[in-house]
């Protein structure tokens, strides 16, 4: 399937009820570092950040050249708690996220997933989304579900992120869950 960058960053800053979603800052280091320095999900390990200057170099980056990226901040303080990820394929998004521990549990992921999808379908003209989750990140398939996303198949020892103590590659079977926008709340959009 071709690729291709959308023309117009991926959206404007969008509000929800306790969130804000907009285009990462430079002063969006430090807690950027504070959940990709020791990344919990397996997937992230490729982007841990060594130090706070790297921190700072990935999201200046983030902000002035990367439009896949989405900080999610709360919106009384507007502290950066994590991030989502949208890549077009055509009419197609690979998307995911990635918040960081201290903040599960408060349905934050849930709302800001929501808004992104919300705006792939009705701004961006998405049909089709889909994510893929290792088969143990629990939290990562409810939220699958919790957004109304079906499952559609397992890969068996898709991808290796990290390896054995033989230096041996272990790896991950992969969920691929997908909604298409007929499907988004309950029917097409208008």
């Amino acid at each position: 399937m071709r690729q291709h960058r959308a023309e117009a960053p991926l959206l404007h800053p969008l509000d929800t009820d306790r969130l804000v979603l907009r285009r990462f800052r430079a002063d969006d280091a430090e807690p950027l570092f504070d959940y990709l320095h020791a990344p919990t999900a397996r997937c992230f390990l490729s982007l841990a950040l060594p130090d706070l200057d790297a921190a700072r170099a990935e999201a200046t980056r983030r902000g002035a050249e990367d439009d896949e990226h989405v900080a999610v901040c709360l919106k009384t303080t507007g502290q950066l708690i994590g991030d989502l990820f949208a890549m077009q394929e055509d009419d197609t998004w690979s998307v995911g996220w990635n918040l960081n521990p201290r903040f599960g549990g408060q349905g934050y992921a849930v709302e800001a997933a929501t808004a992104l999808f919300d705006h792939l379908f009705a701004a961006r003209g998405a049909r089709r989304l889909y994510a893929y989750v290792e088969d143990h990140n629990r939290a990562s398939r409810r939220l699958c579900q919790k957004l109304g996303m079906r499952e559609e198949g397992l890969f068996l020892e898709f991808i290796s992120f990290i390896a054995d103590g033989q230096g041996r590659p272990v790896y991950e079977n992969t969920l691929q869950y997908a909604i298409l926008r007929k499907e988004w709340r309950g029917g097409p959009l208008a």
